[in-house]
């Protein structure tokens, strides 16, 4: 039977025990953290962008505290599922290039210009990714001050960009969850016609629902989902006291 030490010891091998430098081919996939679930909904007035915090190698639930959702500006929010290290390394990269453009030309990139970088991120991490490592699945919630509108965009493995007007999902709960956004909107109304309460409820029912269905999805009972707000103002977590009140309300249903 393979202890915890065995799997550290698997992992650091090729870094402790050689000067050569580490290649793809040197990992083992079943050992890279993987990080799901994740979704944005438009409400009116803007974007709600939900995470679970669970981080899975293979078949281990590696962490529960993962942090899948980072704001590389002010106007840009970007949810994160799959290789957890690659996506955060390539997400910290972007944010850097944001604000250097920003300070070089003294203007904030167009949006298109942002959306542009992240694809060709993603189409430059493509080799890594055929190798069966790397792969990560970004969602983008985007505010376009000049149209004065909010979008949502999801990519592949290659960088093509697809844009929803009322929703996205990533990650392996999102397969179990997809058929529940239309059955939603068609119920209750599209997404973006609707206030951010009733939004963030929805929300946080499909990613209950993504936990049930999906083992790699963490739920809420233990810790509190991560969330950010965009609109006009800016983005911004939901208060605690806001989430720990409708989670509660959810879970005791």
């Amino acid at each position: 039977m393979t202890d915890f030490a065995d799997l550290v010891r698997g992992v650091a091998v090729p870094a402790l025990e050689s000067s050569r430098p580490v290649h793809a081919r040197d990992i083992d996939p079943a050992f890279e953290v993987h990080g799901t679930t994740v979704l944005s909904l438009r409400f009116d007035g803007g974007v709600l962008t939900l995470a679970d915090r669970r981080a899975t190698a293979g078949n281990l639930i590696m962490y529960d505290q993962a942090e899948k959702i980072m704001a590389l500006d002010d106007r840009t929010v970007v949810a994160i599922s799959g290789a957890f290290a690659r996506s955060i390394e390539v997400c910290r990269f972007l944010k850097h290039s944001f604000k250097y453009y920003r300070r070089t030309v003294l203007q904030e990139m167009s949006l298109e210009g942002k959306l542009t970088e992240i694809s060709r991120a993603l189409a430059g991490n493509a080799p890594m990714a055929m190798q069966g490592i790397g792969l990560f699945l970004p969602i983008v919630a985007a505010y376009d001050p000049k149209k004065d509108d909010f979008g949502v965009y999801f990519f592949d493995g290659a960088g093509a960009r697809f844009q929803n007007g009322s929703y996205a999902c990533a990650g392996s709960g999102s397969e179990r969850i997809r058929g529940v956004f239309e059955y939603i909107a068609r119920q209750k109304g599209r997404f973006e016609t609707r206030p951010m309460g009733e939004v963030l409820e929805d929300g946080l029912v499909m990613l209950d629902i993504a936990a049930d269905l999906d083992s790699a999805t963490g739920g809420f009972n233990k810790t509190l989902p991560v969330t950010r707000v965009l609109d006009r103002h800016g983005n911004r977590e939901i208060p605690e006291v806001t989430l720990r009140e409708v989670t509660s309300q959810i879970l005791s249903r």
